[in-house]
């Protein structure tokens, strides 16, 4: 059976990783400054931050619409016997509900909400790509995907609260306060929805080497087979001391780098690393 996946520009995989797969991206609209972009296609993370820089606005992010699933879907039936498609968590976007309506249209499109974000969404993905080259059928790959997808750990440390701030996450004197006492708070996701954890103190370079111990420090609980670094925009520094960490944490069989797309860029603003692994 030829499967075809897709998934959201969400998922942050890099465009080498989306060639070797041959997966097709959905690209959400990043709107700033009153013009609409394609995530990916038409703006970039470093673009978006100069717009941001130079107007003080913050961008806003919408879902891919009804139509644009209708249109993606239909068009890739005329080659591919089915569909696995990927999406942000349902609690986070209206990407998993306008693909579901779309999908209900046609015929062998399979939707899955990941109950997450970023490269979260990325390791469901390229599993789905191995299932698929496995020979597994589509309603098995969702079934599996739907259940693997509880043992994700996904986890973010943000540099500074000023883009939460300016979107509403956080009040002015709190993200004033964090900045003044150099505290980085780490966001995770649980159930579908992010969550405020532990608050590190410091250079970021040391803050983020002691984030991934905290991650990792159980290692008996975790999948050592492929962990993300995902990052926002932020210090070769930072990229190496999370790293060195990771490294010296678990014995991961993969390790890979990949930056965040606009979506994510959005709310977090620059300099946020996280990682991104499976738990046993």
């Amino acid at each position: 059976m030829n499967i075809k996946i897709t998934a959201d520009s969400t998922c942050d995989l890099t465009a080498e990783l989306i060639a070797a797969h041959d997966i097709t991206i959905a690209p959400l609209t990043v709107t700033c400054d009153g013009e609409n972009y394609k995530d990916g296609v038409d703006i970039t993370p470093d673009v978006l931050y100069e717009k941001i820089a130079a107007s003080g606005n913050l961008a806003s992010t919408a879902a891919v619409n009804l139509q644009d699933y209708r249109d993606l879907f239909g068009g890739l039936l005329k080659k591919y016997d089915a569909i696995i498609h990927f999406t942000i968590s349902a609690e986070m976007s209206s990407c998993y509900q306008n693909a579901r309506i779309a999908a209900a249209q046609l015929r062998n499109v399979y939707v899955v909400d990941s109950r997450n974000l970023s490269t979260g969404i990325g390791h469901l993905v390229l599993d789905a790509c191995d299932m698929a080259a496995a020979g597994m059928a589509p309603g098995a790959i969702q079934r599996a995907l739907e259940a693997k997808r509880e043992k994700l750990d996904v986890s973010f440390v943000v540099s500074t609260l000023d883009y939460l701030q300016k979107g509403g996450r956080c009040t002015p004197l709190a993200a004033m306060g964090a900045n003044l006492l150099r505290l980085h708070p780490c966001i995770f996701v649980k159930d579908g929805v992010m969550g405020v954890g532990k608050k590190y103190r410091g250079r970021m370079e040391e803050c983020l080497a002691e984030y991934v111990r905290d991650r990792l420090g159980d290692i008996s609980t975790v999948d050592t087979g492929r962990i993300f670094i995902t990052d926002s925009g932020i210090s070769e520094s930072c990229r190496a001391a999370a790293e060195q960490a990771v490294r010296a944490a678990a014995p991961f069989q993969e390790i890979i780098h990949t930056r965040a797309g606009c979506t994510v860029c959005c709310h977090c603003g620059p300099g946020t690393l996280g990682i991104l692994f499976y738990r046993k």
